[in-house]
């Protein structure tokens, strides 16, 4: 007799889970989306961000912890979870709830969790397999203002691949190009960088000037220009750019990314 209930109540719950799957699966994309906006609404919008996660984050947490419980499959409040623990610099935290957001909305956020290990947690040889696994999804989008292959090619540069690095931002700077009239000034100035570690010393230096000519005072890409003019043997005119270069650091005219207050910005100068 015992086992027979045992056995009826397993039937029951097995009953149960298959309606309960039914009526997910049966849900319309239309319908996902309108109950998950309601849900980041009451548990983000009206909850968490009524709270400072820099100094409150129990509260914070606690409110997008509530949301997940009502739906776990809410990928942006597994998002928003993360972000404020890399901005912490607690990059390990973040990431195991980054992951949850991919994998309920990779479309959305493997490009983001790409950008944060290159950018933030400087794990470039994982970033490299989430960008190319984007770009295959997507072709050369963009995240953080800038292009796949931008940050693609900002791996290599991190990993001493001097060579790929030169070959991808000179693609990617020659599409901007084509696209828009000109590359970004960033762009330009890592091109640089990747002609200043192949000992291409005009070279890092004609791709320096180009970046200066958007963001002249950009003290980063003087100080680089300064050491490529070193190299040249033209001394007195790179120590005056040094100078120059100095004047402008300390007047904050260095890396202005929108994350770059969080982490430091590849071969930004340490003054």
């Amino acid at each position: 007799m015992y086992r027979l209930v045992v056995l009826s109540s397993l039937i029951l719950l097995l009953f149960a889970q298959c309606k309960n799957d039914k009526t997910v699966s049966s849900e319309t994309t239309a319908a996902k989306v309108l109950r998950q906006d309601a849900i980041v609404e009451e548990y983000l919008t009206n909850c968490a961000q009524k709270y400072n996660y820099k100094f409150q984050m129990t509260e914070w947490q606690n409110c997008l912890d509530q949301g997940l419980a009502v739906d776990s499959t809410v990928a942006y409040l597994w998002q928003q979870k993360a972000m404020p623990y890399f901005k912490a610099r607690k990059y390990e935290v973040g990431m195991a709830f980054l992951d949850n957001a991919v994998k309920y909305k990779p479309e959305r956020y493997l490009s983001y969790r790409a950008f944060i290990k290159c950018i933030f947690s400087k794990q470039y040889k994982e970033a490299l397999v989430d960008f190319e696994k984007a770009l295959e999804m997507e072709g050369n989008a963009y995240v953080m203002d800038h292009s796949y292959k931008f940050y693609i090619a900002l791996c290599h540069l991190q990993l001493n691949h001097f060579e790929q690095a030169e070959i991808i931002f000179e693609e990617d700077i020659n599409l901007q190009i084509k696209d828009w009239g000109e590359a970004h000034f960033i762009d330009e100035f890592y091109y640089g960088i990747t002609k200043y570690e192949l000992g291409k010393w005009q070279e890092a230096i004609d791709e320096f000037d180009k970046s200066l000519a958007i963001y002249t005072s950009f003290s980063d890409a003087k100080y680089y220009k300064a050491l490529c003019l070193f190299r040249l043997g033209k001394t007195e005119e790179g120590k005056d750019l040094i100078t120059e270069a100095r004047k402008d650091a300390d007047l904050g005219n260095t890396f202005n990314e929108d994350n770059s207050i969080y982490e430091p910005y590849p071969y930004k100068v340490r003054w």
